[in-house]
């Protein structure tokens, strides 16, 4: 099946006035769950865009929720061609586009022009690379932009303004705007100042800006979704994952959704 591009999954969201769901899932997490799936019910309860994990054994911009989840898939063997194995087969039934989120280590031990290559082939649209500063290392920047991949770059409240665009010019899909500073990992309040950053930094770019790090209840996700053009949940997913398996995941990820359309 063929896959809608990131920029249609925001899009689509725009003409309705509404913000993108960009839901991250571990590959391999919880264990014993088919992940292709996951994926579908994931897809199937409102995301956008979904954020795969390939797991990393040193993912040092991730929380414990998430460093446990690539832990205990590591250990049931999950490997980078099992990832893209899984993803295929998603991609012959859904159309719902897919960024690879993952750490340099495990793409330059697979060969960076191979995994680009794979990975465009298995049905990705984008990749986010979480240690790899735009700018850092133009070869590879080439290399997954040469296989029609999105490159998907972090900004922090850190950035300056000034920056931003500079950042910005590297990128395609949209530009994940981490809320606060640390590690990932759901919080019970989110940073007020969120209101002024997103709208400046919207103002400053002419991608989509998509806020995550943090999000964790459909009233937070709903909160986020007035200023930005998407919402991005990962670790409060994990956990339903880990406490109810992929029926809760699902109902948590449908919850998302509902708030951030004001149902």
């Amino acid at each position: 099946m063929s896959a809608r591009s990131i920029a249609d999954g925001f899009a689509t969201r725009r003409a309705s006035d509404q913000a993108a769901l960009i839901p991250y899932v571990t590959a391999g997490f919880p264990p014993g769950v088919d992940v292709p799936d996951l994926l579908r019910a994931v897809s199937d309860a409102g995301a956008d865009v979904i954020e795969l994990g390939i797991p990393f054994s040193d993912p040092l911009a991730d929380g414990p929720t998430i460093q446990r989840s690539s832990f205990q898939s590591l250990v049931h063997g999950t490997k980078t061609d099992k990832v893209l194995d899984w993803l295929a087969r998603f991609r012959s039934t859904r159309d719902t586009p897919v960024v690879l989120f993952t750490y340099l280590n495990p793409v330059l031990r697979f060969g960076v022009e191979r995994f680009a290559r794979e990975a465009r082939g298995a049905g990705a649209q984008g990749l986010l690379l979480t240690d790899l500063p735009a700018g850092a290392d133009p070869p590879i920047e080439e290399a997954v932009r040469s296989e029609g991949l999105d490159l998907i770059r972090l900004i922090a409240p850190t950035t300056t303004l000034a920056r931003v665009p500079e950042v910005a010019r590297g990128a395609s899909g949209f530009l994940y705007y981490i809320s606060r500073t640390g590690v990932t990992g759901a919080r019970a309040e989110l940073r007020t100042a969120l209101r002024d950053e997103v709208p400046r930094i919207r103002r400053a770019v002419a991608i989509p800006v998509a806020v995550g790090f943090g999000i964790s209840t459909p009233e937070q996700a709903a909160d986020v979704a007035s200023v930005a053009d998407g919402v991005v949940v990962g670790s409060a997913l994990v956990q339903a994952l880990e406490t109810g398996g992929m029926e809760a995941g699902a109902a948590f990820v449908a919850s998302l959704r509902a708030g951030m359309d004001g149902r």
